[in-house]
Formats: C-alpha cells, structure tokens, sequence
C-alpha cells in the first residue's frame, strides 16, 4: 500500500493551488518529520548546492535548516503547473543565531508520482540581509 498525497496528478489551477498551499502550510511548521512525508521514500532534491536524496536526508536537512534559521516563515506562490509538475516562486524570512534577519528568495520545480507525493525537488535560493523592521512576514 502506498502513501497518498493528495490532491493528486494530473494537476489543474485548483489543485495545483492546493498543493503549493498544503507545502507552504508543512514547511512552516518546521517539523522535519511531518515535512518529509510529502515526498516519495527516495526524492530526490537540489537544494541550493546541496543534493539530497530520500527520506532520512530530507529530515537530516531539514533539522539542520531551522535549528540555523530561527523563527523561519514562508510564503509559496504557483508559478506554473502541468500534468505532474509545479513550479514556484517563494520568499522566506528567518533569523540567525546573532538576531541578523534575512529574506531568502527562489524558485522550486517539483515533479510528483502518481500517489501526489513529490519525488523532485529543484530549488534555486538567494538571501538578502533586512533588518527586522524591513520584515514582510509575520510570525
């Protein structure tokens, strides 16, 4: 029996909101294990410069992430969809450990199975320094 995610493939405008909106959702919660099981056992990602592949990667990576990026927010907008893939754009705004702000730009395109879980996961991330008043993102 296999994991469904739904909604499912082939995507239309209303799913495809769905499904950036159930991601953006995940991500902040910043719990690497409820994260993880969105995508298929053996996803593969491109994060940054970073290559990650399979579940215990994903929760390895994404421990590591938000115990670096305090008080992480996300926000995802669909960027384009067809058949089994989305493409986004996103912005995040997080914190380091010396109270820097950042807000983090970028693109992802994600190809899904048929059970609606992501098995690729291509992201390009750029930061920029803010200072906490220049925030656009609530907590």
């Amino acid at each position: 029996m296999h994991d469904t995610r739904p909604p499912l493939p082939p995507f239309t405008e209303e799913s495809a909101r769905l499904k950036v909106q159930a991601a953006e959702d995940a991500w902040n919660t910043r719990d690497p294990e409820k994260v993880s099981l969105a995508y298929t056992e053996d996803s593969e990602w491109r994060n940054r410069d970073l290559f990650i592949n399979g579940r215990a990667e994903i929760v390895a990576f994404l421990t590591d992430k938000w115990a670096r990026e305090l008080d992480y927010r996300l926000r995802k907008e669909l960027w384009a969809y067809t058949g089994n893939r989305i493409a986004v754009r996103f912005e995040y705004e997080w914190h380091d450990a010396q109270g820097q702000w950042f807000r983090s730009y970028g693109n992802e395109n994600w190809e899904f199975d048929d059970n609606g879980l992501m098995r690729k996961r291509y992201a390009s991330i750029n930061d920029v320094r803010i200072t906490a008043d220049q925030r656009r993102i609530a907590l």
